[in-house]
């Protein structure tokens, strides 16, 4: 297997399901992992691989478009990545919600997801 990584991703959204959020928005950080099988001992081609810059192009695409949960992104991320890229076998992508809205909390909120394909 091969695994492309894409960490610490910085954006700024609209996911929430408080009008606040809607509103204000937010930050947002994404870590997406993605696997291949390598055929190839050596790889020399980007066919033979997936490009990382198109990835994030991908998600950055996806940020645009207002979630209510953070869980509905990864799915639906997940799904149109491996649509996109057929050579994808496991992915694991995880987003963080920099500052929730909860009175008094210190820290961020994350949700993750993990998807293997035969």
């Amino acid at each position: 297997m091969l695994t492309i990584r894409l960490e610490k991703l910085r954006f700024f959204a609209y996911h929430g399901l408080f009008d606040l959020e809607k509103k204000v928005g937010n930050e947002f950080e994404v870590n997406c992992t993605l696997s291949i099988d390598n055929e190839s001992v050596v790889i020399e081609d980007i066919s033979q691989t997936i490009n990382y810059a198109e990835i994030y192009a991908l998600i950055k695409c996806e940020m645009t478009q207002p979630r209510l949960l953070l869980e509905t992104f990864l799915t639906e991320t997940a799904e149109r990545i491996k649509k996109t890229y057929p050579l994808v076998k496991n992915i694991k992508i995880n987003i963080y919600k920099i500052t929730a809205p909860i009175e008094g909390f210190d820290g961020k909120i994350g949700v993750e997801l993990a998807r293997s394909w035969d």
